[in-house]
């Protein structure tokens, strides 16, 4: 059995995406004046974003592997998070 790298691991999965994010950004003018960006680092699928010229986080919540990790990592707990309704959200080939 070859080693995988996260790549190989993040292609075995599949979203069912919703017409409706289940990540909601609280409140715009707390990531404005974070100084950390922390969402910008933590996620390990690359959900959040910020955006210099708009001055906005934004959210790509098609990538969202469903881990967490936002709800408890923002600094602020300026993400809602819950999971997507049935039948949307995650599916993982090999369990």
């Amino acid at each position: 059995m070859s080693p995988c790298d996260i790549s190989d691991k993040l292609f075995t999965i599949r979203y069912k995406c919703d017409d409706k994010s289940h990540l909601v950004i609280k409140d715009t003018q707390t990531c404005l004046n974070c100084t950390t960006k922390d969402c910008n680092y933590f996620c390990p699928s690359d959900v959040y974003e910020w955006e210099k010229i708009l001055k906005i986080t934004t959210v790509a919540y098609e990538n969202c592997i469903e881990c967490g990790t936002c709800r408890i990592a923002c600094p602020s707990y300026n993400i809602d998070w819950v999971y997507p309704k049935g039948g949307y959200g995650m599916t993982y080939k090999f369990g």
